[in-house]
């Protein structure tokens, strides 16, 4: 409000007002006129409005702001509105550039070297002292005082004075030179104590910061050392460095965040085979939309998703470069030749259209010869018709999702369970649970649960394999009512982690006739997983529920 003058409006915070002036007649008894500015900053617009009446002038506002208002209004629906368009084809960008990158998933792995390089997995971080930062003390010593010099005039000679000036003088030096002294073996004292107490600190802190390193160098040496006894085992041929080998290699296989990767390994040291359940994506998780339109009326966002049979046609291209390059990618790095087969099962989790169930399948099998397969020039074949050339077994489509019998069905039955080792008392405080050894988690989660189902009997078993250097195991717990199989799936990520990992749980609940699930993770879940695992017998296991639990048996970690 300008003095009487009203502003309403619902742009208030962009409208300024100047200072309401008025005009008088020539003798200054009465008012001609009034004056008053406004400016509209949102707008860039201003204007001076007079009236010989302040009513008038009040109507002439009301007018001006109403009509900015509209103006304003309109503006803002209009930046709205290129707002959401920029939204949409940003948004249509994205989903193109999604459905564009499904032909060159196979073309990918061609640029890249698979091989594992040992040296470059090593930890060679040189440990970073912390510096200490106390101030050393200082020993300010005060200035010695100056000698006081008196001055003797000559009537103070001629009047016996001159004695006395110099008595006083040399009493007074005396006086400041004795309480110089005691100031200075004060401050000496105070110093000396500051001292040692900075000296003794800085020798606890370097004495600490020599242990840390210390502690740093060794773990980094057993870290190291594992790494090398891993590559010397896929040197020899050992069944689980050839196992850990392949599962390093599939984990560095990049697919960006189109899918969580999940599989598991076996392998035949005498006849060199290598087999190989791996989870396809899901139909449900394939990407779609082609393009995204920004309704102003509504202010929504409409999608517009590609055809039927464009769906099922990615699907199926998908699945066949996915099959292809995993082979490629385990030939190729297998320096050692370890591998002379690879059998490949694809398997899919979806829900039934039919029942609404929950259903996993294998969808696809192939037994590939090495020589055989690193003959094709991967670079021009049809993904398909190469699959079939190497005698794989599908449905004349795959995403009809027609269940088939694998090749070779990987066996699943206890055998895989390995000798257990402790892991859990050797935990520091400041370990980190996602940047572990895989195989020190693994048999981490196993102690810190038979710890818990200790108190009725209850058994843990780690299996010789895992799809991502996270646990895989089986939990047999005894009671008759809430007891039975269960499976323990562990994923040390420090992503969310998506739906399709729980997907994965409940499907290997189903074929194994477990009666409960178990999903550890470092990180934590998204709304779909928890949405999924709603009503079933999953639990969702985060990194905060399972420090948490480390601290009930009395271990203290950090992630």
């Amino acid at each position: 409000m300008a003095e009487n003058i009203i502003i309403n409006s619902t742009h208030l915070p962009s409208i300024r007002v100047g200072k309401l002036q008025a005009k008088y007649s020539a003798d200054g008894t009465r008012v001609l006129r009034y004056y008053i500015d406004f400016w509209h900053d949102q707008l860039n617009a201003h204007k001076v409005l007079t009236a010989p009446e302040l009513y008038l002038l009040q109507g002439k506002v009301d007018a001006l702001i109403s009509a900015w208002d509209q103006k304003a209004d309109a503006l803002a629906t209009k930046n709205q509105v290129l707002s959401g368009k920029e939204a949409a084809e940003t948004a249509t960008i994205d989903a193109q550039n999604k459905l564009d990158l499904l032909p060159y998933i196979l073309e990918h792995t061609l640029k890249i070297d698979d091989r594992i390089d040992w040296d470059s997995l090593k930890n060679k971080g040189i440990y970073k002292k912390a510096k200490f930062t106390t101030p050393r003390p200082r020993n300010d010593i005060p200035d010695r005082p100056r000698e006081i010099i008196p001055t003797i005039s000559v009537w103070a000679h001629l009047f016996g004075q001159a004695k006395k000036k110099r008595v006083t003088a040399e009493n007074q030096n005396k006086l400041n030179l004795e309480n110089w002294n005691s100031a200075v073996q004060n401050n000496e004292l105070t110093f000396q104590a500051a001292f040692n107490l900075w000296e003794k600190e800085k020798k606890a802190f370097e004495s600490t910061q020599a242990q840390l390193e210390h502690n740093f160098q060794t773990q980094q040496a057993i870290q190291n050392a594992k790494i090398d006894a891993l590559a010397a085992g896929v040197n020899n041929g050992e069944i689980d460095s050839v196992i850990e080998h392949a599962s390093l290699v599939l984990e560095r296989s990049d697919y960006g965040d189109f899918f969580d990767k999940s599989f598991q390994i076996e392998y035949q040291p005498e006849n060199k085979i290598l087999m190989l359940e791996y989870t396809l994506p899901s139909p449900d998780e394939m990407p779609t939309v082609k393009q995204v339109r920004f309704i102003a009326s509504t202010g929504e966002m409409k999608e517009t998703h590609i055809s039927e049979k464009e769906k099922k046609a990615n699907f199926d291209l998908v699945c066949y470069q996915i099959c292809l390059r995993t082979i490629h990618e385990l030939f190729e790095a297998d320096e050692m030749k370890n591998i002379q087969e690879i059998l490949f099962n694809g398997i899919t989790n979806y829900i039934d259209r039919t029942t609404g169930q929950e259903t996993t399948s294998c969808i696809m099998s192939v037994l590939v010869d090495r020589e055989k397969f690193m003959a094709i020039d991967l670079s021009r074949i049809e993904p398909k018709a190469c699959f079939k050339s190497l005698k794989g077994v599908s449905a004349a489509s795959l995403s009809s999702l027609a269940a088939i019998p694998p090749v070779i069905e990987l066996n699943k039955e206890d055998r895989r369970f390995i000798e257990g080792r402790a892991t859990i008392d050797h935990m520091e405080h400041a370990t980190n649970l996602a940047a572990m050894d895989w195989s020190d988690f693994e048999h981490l989660v196993r102690e810190l649960f038979e710890k818990e189902f200790a108190s009725r009997g209850g058994e843990v078993k780690v299996t010789q394999s895992s799809s991502d250097g996270g646990v895989d195991a089986v939990a047999f717990d005894p009671d008759p009512i809430t007891g039975g199989k269960i499976i323990i799936q562990a994923k040390r990520y420090t992503r969310t982690v998506g739906v399709s990992a729980v997907r994965d749980l409940y499907g290997t609940m189903q074929h194994e006739g477990a009666s409960r699930g178990v999903l550890i993770t470092t990180a934590d879940y998204g709304p779909d997983a928890y949405k999924f695992s709603t009503g079933k017998p999953i639990t969702l296991f985060t990194g905060s529920n399972l420090l948490h639990l480390l601290e009930k048996h009395g271990y203290s970690c950090n992630r």
